[in-house]
């Protein structure tokens, strides 16, 4: 007796549907059996006629809920206490658009300020920057270079250009016929003049 197995592929379907049918099957048996009644009491219901349901109390237990009062009857005196309340506002028209107003405090004292007590400001002293050591004593030009000078500072003899500078603290800013323009690297200032020295 053979089941089928030659053909592969439909068996494999076979066994698909099987399970699938079986599912569908235990889906519908299963509450039957089970005694769930959810299904079977939301199905009774009639569709407009919702089950009522009541409101929790609020409160602790052994206290009655508040109940608010519910008299449909017009009571005059807080009627006439209310209509004879009058609005008494700051004066101001909340319906425009104003600035608020402005309070100028008058001054406690006569005005006049005290000459002795205001300090006047001085501004600080910036220390001049000192004379600059080099000693301008000679030329060392050659024809078509541009214009060098010789520089004394103690022993040492230094020979710069406009633009270079000597001895990492100062700087040759103008070569004239009697004297150099040197500037002082570390201390701002205006450069200073160092005339030409015959010796």
């Amino acid at each position: 007796m053979q089941l089928g197995l030659e053909n592969k592929k439909q068996t494999k379907w076979a066994i698909v549907l099987g399970v699938v049918a079986l599912l569908a099957l235990a889906y519908v048996l299963i509450p039957m059996f089970t005694g769930s009644t959810a299904a079977t009491s939301s199905s009774s219901l009639p569709v407009g006629d919702p089950a009522p349901r009541r409101a929790p109390a609020r409160g602790t237990k052994g206290k009655k809920p508040r109940v608010e009062n519910l008299d449909p009857t017009l009571r005059l005196d807080l009627l006439a206490s209310v209509e004879q309340t009058q609005y008494e506002g700051s004066g101001r028209n909340i319906f425009t658009s104003e600035p608020d107003p402005v309070t100028i405090q008058t001054p406690a004292g006569t005005g006049a300020t005290d000459v002795a007590k205001t300090p006047i400001y001085t501004p600080p002293v910036i220390p001049a920057a000192p004379q600059i050591p080099l000693k301008f004593f000679g030329f060392a030009n050659k024809s078509g270079e541009p214009k060098r000078v010789f520089l004394l500072q103690g022993e040492e003899v230094f020979v710069a250009g406009e633009g270079e500078i000597v001895n990492r603290l100062y700087k040759v800013v103008r070569i004239s016929p009697t004297s150099v323009e040197m500037q002082d690297m570390v201390y701002s200032g205006p450069p200073q003049n160092i005339p030409l020295t015959q010796g």
